[in-house]
C-alpha cells in the first residue's frame, strides 16, 4: 500500500517538474538517457522526493523505479547545481509548490 502511495506522490512530482520545464511527463518517466533535459528534470523530481519528503534514497528510487545509487547520485548533483542562484530560486518554487500540496484525499465509498 506504502508503495503505491509512494508511486503516486513521485508522479505527482514528475508532473509538477514537468509542468516547469516543459518536459512531457513520458520523457521524464523514460529510462532513455539520450535526452540530457529529461535525464535532468528526472534528477530534480528524485531530488524534491528527498527534500520536499524527506524519503531517504532506497524509497526514491522505488518510487521512481530506479536503483538507489541513482537516486544518491541525482541528489548530489542537483544539490551541487544549487549553487547557482538563479537555479536555487526555481527549485525554491518548485519545493513550495509541492509542500503546499494538499494531501491525497482519503474518500471512502
Amino acid at each position: 500500500m506504502q508503495a503505491l502511495k509512494d508511486r503516486a506522490k513521485a508522479l505527482f512530482i514528475i508532473d509538477v517538474v514537468s509542468h516547469a520545464t516543459g518536459i512531457p511527463a513520458a520523457e521524464i518517466l523514460s529510462t532513455s538517457r539520450n535526452n540530457a533535459g529529461a535525464a535532468r528534470a528526472r534528477q530534480v523530481a528524485m531530488y524534491l522526493a528527498y527534500i520536499t519528503y524527506q524519503w531517504p534514497l532506497a524509497r526514491i528510487g522505488a518510487a521512481f523505479r530506479r536503483d538507489r545509487t541513482t537516486a544518491g547520485h541525482a541528489c548530489r548533483l542537483i544539490e551541487d547545481l544549487r549553487d547557482d542562484r538563479r537555479f536555487d530560486l526555481e527549485l525554491d518554487k518548485l519545493e513550495a509548490c509541492l509542500k503546499n500540496a494538499p494531501e491525497p484525499l482519503a474518500i471512502v465509498s
